[in-house]
């Protein structure tokens, strides 16, 4: 009782943030096992694909004897349970590198690309979501009703290979395709692996320049694909809130039109912030086409490349991390849902 009466003292942002971590736990503990259990139904047998097909009976046997592929099921996921636990992923046996390194290596491509992709497709969904409920019948209202029908049925390797036909090839706006930097510079040094930020706090503008100039595309070309779903969704929860009978209040008492679309926007956040969640976590994975298009060299590309070859470590590890992100990005967005909507108790 003294607990739970403690538990309730403590500021209500700081109770939402401790529940969600602790829920994590649990979460991540049975998606290891799923991982497990799954990886190990793909075809094929990685002994044999790592030494070719004129190995030999024994040779095979004794990659899978290397491999800890010779035991049992319990066996193979207890060990790879204690492995985790001590933030061993596994070698993988066709990079020849540690998985945790090759994760840590092409996680922050990706990462930068899907963070500056969700920032554009956020601000430009919600602000022509806003403006067409705001202003019905005006030039935002017809081009997001366009935009909305069209936007679903656009494929992203589409979209890339037109953005760079167009502002490439055609216009010379941005620079080739090809990577995060230009090949003549020289990366900064890794802080946080965005060349951006990193270039930022290395004082090199070159760098900057050219790391924010080789985001154009692909960031474009995700936002333009998965803003019409968050845009479609914002305007019918604004709209919702925007013609509500609080709002009708909030207009006859004088209230300036500008905080009224403010205080609307902020009871239409929870649904908004569900479908950026939901967005964000499917691209990890998605995002493999943009990447290949751009040669951007991100998890992507490595989880095709894992899978293809029954590298069952790389497999796993990808599945790890995935699961990591997409689980901090739900219990970064059920924060912010409760916090935007106090009617919530936790």
């Amino acid at each position: 009782m003294h607990v739970l009466s403690l538990w309730h003292t403590l500021p209500r942002p700081l109770r939402i943030v401790v529940m969600r971590c602790l829920m994590i736990v649990p979460q991540m503990l049975g998606v290891t096992l799923v991982a497990f259990l799954l990886v190990r139904l793909l075809p094929g047998d990685p002994a044999r694909l790592i030494l070719g097909n004129f190995a030999t009976a024994d040779s095979i046997r004794l990659m899978r004897e290397r491999l800890g592929l010779d035991q049992s099921l319990p066996v193979q996921a207890e060990r790879y349970l204690v492995s985790v636990l001590h933030g061993d992923l596994g070698v993988s046996p066709f990079t020849s590198n540690p998985v945790i390194v090759d994760l840590a290596q092409r996680a922050p491509a990706t990462l930068e690309l899907i963070v500056y992709a969700m920032v554009l497709t956020f601000v430009f969904a919600v602000t022509m979501a806003v403006l067409s409920v705001v202003k019905p019948g005006g030039i935002s209202d017809g081009l997001t009703r366009i935009y909305g029908l069209a936007a679903g049925a656009i494929p992203d390797f589409w979209v890339a290979l037109l953005l760079v036909f167009f502002l490439f090839h055609t216009l010379g706006w941005v620079p080739a395709p090809f990577g995060r930097i230009d090949a003549m510079l020289t990366p900064p040094p890794t802080v946080t692996g965005f060349l951006t930020v990193d270039s930022l706090l290395a004082g090199d503008m070159a760098d900057f320049r050219s790391a924010s100039a080789r985001l154009v595309l692909p960031v474009l070309t995700i936002a333009i694909v998965n803003a019409g779903a968050l845009m479609k969704m914002a305007q019918i929860s604004f709209r919702d809130a925007y013609r509500s009978e609080f709002v009708t209040q909030l207009r006859m008492s004088g209230v300036p039109e500008r905080q009224i679309v403010r205080v609307a926007l902020r009871n239409a956040l929870p649904p908004i912030i569900s479908q950026t969640a939901f967005i964000t976590g499917f691209l990890l994975g998605a995002a493999v086409l943009v990447e290949t298009v751009f040669a951007w060299g991100g998890l992507g590309q490595y989880a095709v490349q894992a899978v293809a070859n029954s590298d069952y470590a790389a497999v796993q590890g990808f599945v790890l991390v995935a699961s990591a992100f997409v689980l901090i990005v739900y219990s970064v967005a059920d924060i912010l849902y409760e916090l935007a909507d106090p009617r919530i108790r936790v």
